[in-house]
């Protein structure tokens, strides 16, 4: 399987666009389409991680944190990131990064947390504002089903977990064709009337083009009208954060010991919160203290994250309880998930994928 092919099944679950506009996504070392038969999947690019890769002749290199984040000013052996890059280059390892695309998009880090701390009914904690658009086109009848067919399989039509959505109505559609038409429907140099179905989806705007493209592929008219309509509604395919419910209310103590056993970590720092015990739980896997405000808005009784001021431990006093359970430990979840993601493609498309994630942390960080 070639680089590309595992970048865009990726991609297909944590668009680039999603990123934030100054982080480094995607292919960050190596050849496109070189091909991958081994992977390692990790938080951070280590010395420790690029050995493992060599050791296990892995090709490819999997991170959530990108190696190349800052402009680089040299790639030397005084550097490190210089030093990384130089031995991915020399061992022929390719290195793709999923850094802020993979917190946003649905089943990213937050959620990747919260099934593992065992919520339900999970939800974003912040809903990202939309990036889509609405195209509506203008479709002689009779034509509307493999219109929509085509625009549905390039990407439009998606609102939650529903596929192929779209609104018609019926209409009539005027027009009148110079000499140097060949009109699909009536004759050139005559005004006719035909029935239309005016047919209205929604689109991601990175699949915007091909969308379009895909529409005129099969649309029947020389000349198509269709309009483009931006959106200012919520997405429930990405945001920021999540947000669930204990299958069952849970004293402070039993609940810290419940972290601890889920995501593996000997110690937390906490706050106390306003209740005596703990039910709705709001998680961000990372630094994600800039939703405290969200979790406590949304009567959270707990928030889980990691990265927490000493200040803002004190802004929580009495609101909530804020958890501090480490920057990896909170993010980690989402590694098995990509594991499970690939194992799972290179199951149905036959291919011989080995992927592995390494047994010691990434991170330079380690519990006392």
């Amino acid at each position: 399987m070639t680089i590309c092919s595992i970048a865009s099944f990726l991609e297909q679950w944590a668009p680039k666009e999603l990123a934030w506009e100054k982080d480094n996504v995607g292919l960050q070392v190596g050849n496109a389409t070189d091909d991958v038969q081994r992977i390692i999947v990790a938080l951070d690019v280590t010395e420790n991680v690029i050995l493992d890769a060599i050791h296990q002749k892995a090709e490819l290199i999997i991170s959530h944190h990108p190696l190349i984040f800052r402009p680089l000013k040299s790639v030397t052996e005084h550097d490190r990131v210089g030093k990384l890059v130089r031995m991915l280059v020399q061992h022929n390892i390719a290195l793709y990064s999923a850094h802020t695309n993979l917190d946003f998009t649905n089943n990213g880090v937050s959620i990747a947390l919260a099934e593992k701390l065992e919520l339900t009914n999970i939800k974003f904690l912040v809903p990202a504002q939309s990036m889509h658009k609405k195209i509506v086109v203008f479709v002689p009848k009779k034509f509307e089903n493999p219109v929509t067919q085509a625009m549905a399989n390039a990407g439009a039509g998606i609102i939650g977990n529903y596929t192929h959505c779209s609104f018609r109505t019926d209409g009539t559609g005027t027009f009148r064709g110079n000499d140097n038409t060949n009109p699909f429907a009536g004759k050139k140099d005559k005004q006719e009337f035909v029935e239309e179905v005016r047919l209205e989806m929604i689109v991601p705007q990175w699949h915007l083009s091909q969308v379009i493209e895909a529409m005129k592929t099969v649309h029947p008219y020389e000349e198509i009208a269709y309009d483009i309509y931006p959106l200012e509604n919520t997405l429930s395919e990405s945001g920021m954060g999540a947000i669930g419910n204990l299958s069952s209310s849970m004293q402070w103590k039993n609940f810290f010991q419940h972290i601890k056993e889920k995501l593996n970590i000997p110690h937390l720092r906490f706050s106390e919160g306003k209740n005596d015990s703990v039910h709705r739980v709001a998680v961000c896997g990372g630094s994600g203290t800039e939703l405290l405000g969200a979790a406590i808005a949304q009567q959270a009784d707990a928030f889980v994250t990691a990265d927490i001021s000493y200040h803002h431990f004190h802004d929580a006093e009495g609101k909530i309880c804020v958890v501090d359970a480490g920057h990896y430990e909170t993010e980690f979840p989402i590694l098995e998930k990509i594991y499970s993601s690939l194992h799972y493609m290179s199951t149905v498309r036959k291919e011989n994928l080995t992927i592995t994630i390494p047994q010691q942390p990434t991170s330079a960080i380690r519990w006392g």
